[in-house]
């Protein structure tokens, strides 16, 4: 234990001295991403920043329970997975999304290693509190930051698909924003930023939607129990939250179709959601 906690300690200071940052994107953003978010990615992979992407698949999961007849519902933004339904998440995240995010990542010239938490204990996992009702769903106990620097080290951007794994070999379905969080965490990479089809958090003013630049954690909190904020968001800004109290210092929410969005929110940028202490 001593040596893996000298190991991630070694691998956060490794990544004080570089320009690194975790990014979520789910499935179906992915699916419509324009080619130039792909070499505004590659082009910052060449400068030497290093990008750690974590990615969902909910709609492609969801087509493929369908196509094999097996029933699937969510609660409070979970998918209730039985090992039926994990069949198919390991499947369609580890198999078909990751692979389908590796080229067009190389198809751009970027250098890409696709894997999934399952792969040498990446992601160590338990079941989340309200198992008896979503079934095989887990929370992430450690990720193991040694294996993604290894990654990195060698030239690559590691592309992690959320499923996890615990000591006896039991897989479990992890949201992918909450994988996200806890890889950001345990990296101690300073940002997070999370790529959607949206363009940030929106709340009513004067009668018009419009994008809080700025939210901190309490305001998130107050808009959850308002209802402002609901459905699927609500896992996506709590993980958002919680890897905020480890070394990440900020998560930005943005939509991936903005031009060059990833530079610019690296370089400062008002742009999309920031989420701070």
């Amino acid at each position: 234990m001593e040596t893996l906690e000298r190991s991630e300690a070694g691998t956060a200071e490794h990544n004080a001295g570089l320009q690194s940052f975790v990014m979520k994107c789910g499935g179906s953003t992915l699916a419509a991403l324009p080619d130039s978010f792909f070499e505004d990615l590659k082009q910052l992979q060449a400068s030497g920043v290093q990008p750690v992407i974590v990615h969902g698949g909910g709609p492609a999961i969801s087509e493929n329970l369908e196509k094999l007849g097996i029933e699937t519902e969510f609660v409070n933004g979970l998918r209730r997975t039985t090992e039926a339904v994990l069949d198919v998440v390991e499947m369609v995240l580890a198999g078909s999304i990751n692979k389908q995010i590796v080229r067009r990542i190389q198809q751009t010239g970027g250098q890409a290693l696709g894997i999934s938490g399952v792969d040498g204990g990446l992601i160590e996992a338990q079941p989340v509190e309200n198992s008896d009702t979503v079934g095989w769903v887990g929370d992430v106990t450690h990720v193991r930051s040694d294996m993604i620097q290894g990654i990195t080290d060698m030239g690559y951007m590691p592309v992690i698909a959320p499923v996890g794994v615990d000591q006896s070999g039991q897989r479990y379905n992890i949201n992918a924003d909450t994988a996200a969080g806890a890889v950001a965490s345990h990296l101690g990479t300073d940002r997070m930023i999370v790529v959607t089809d949206v363009p940030g958090i929106m709340k009513e003013l004067d009668g018009v939607k419009q994008v809080l630049p700025v939210v901190t954690v309490q305001q998130i909190d107050d808009m959850i129990q308002s209802g402002e904020i609901y459905g699927g968001m609500i896992p996506k800004v709590k993980a958002a939250v919680s890897c905020i109290q480890g070394d990440v210092q900020e998560v930005v929410i943005v939509n991936g179709s903005e031009p060059r969005v990833l530079s610019r929110v690296l370089q400062g940028e008002a742009i999309g959601t920031r989420i701070v202490k």
